[in-house]
């Protein structure tokens, strides 16, 4: 089955993004695979504080993870499965493109505000001659109607 990569993070444009993935993979019989990155300079403490650190982030990002989850299973009737990566964004987002040979397509939403699309499609962009899979730029402007009609 082909999957369909969306990275979870804090950002607006990252609610399209999601939006986008669940829509195609319903309508193309696909899945979704959301893939959610711990920084590294997160837990820079002590050991015991940064595990602790470490449980929080992912306990927050399991919470906000369901709230997707949920939406896609009840809305689009794709069950998305949750990966967790701690590093730099960029080389983990690379190295789950690797290792999952089921991953179709890489789909990013991008930023609508002066700051430009966000650093994750600024530097997946460069490189996208070199990516093992197609990314697919969702604007974060886009409104859920024009989703639908384009998925």
């Amino acid at each position: 089955m082909r999957k369909f990569l969306v990275v979870l993070d804090d950002s607006r444009e990252c609610l399209n993004a999601m939006r986008f993935a669940a829509m195609r993979a319903s309508h193309t019989g696909g899945g979704v695979q959301i893939l959610s990155i711990i920084p590294p300079d997160e837990f820079q403490h002590w050991i015991g504080v940064g595990e602790i650190m470490r449980e929080e982030a992912r306990e927050r990002i399991h919470a906000h993870f369901e709230v997707f989850a949920k939406w896609m299973r009840d809305k689009q009737g794709v069950d998305p499965e949750l990966v967790i990566r701690e590093g730099e964004a960029v080389p983990e987002i690379l190295g789950q493109l690797r290792e999952d040979p089921e991953i179709g397509v890489l789909v990013l939403g991008a930023g609508s505000d002066n700051k430009g699309p966000g650093p994750l499609v600024s530097q997946l962009s460069r490189s996208a001659g070199d990516l093992p899979v197609p990314i697919t730029i969702v604007p974060g402007e886009l409104s859920k109607e024009r989703l639908e009609a384009v998925t």
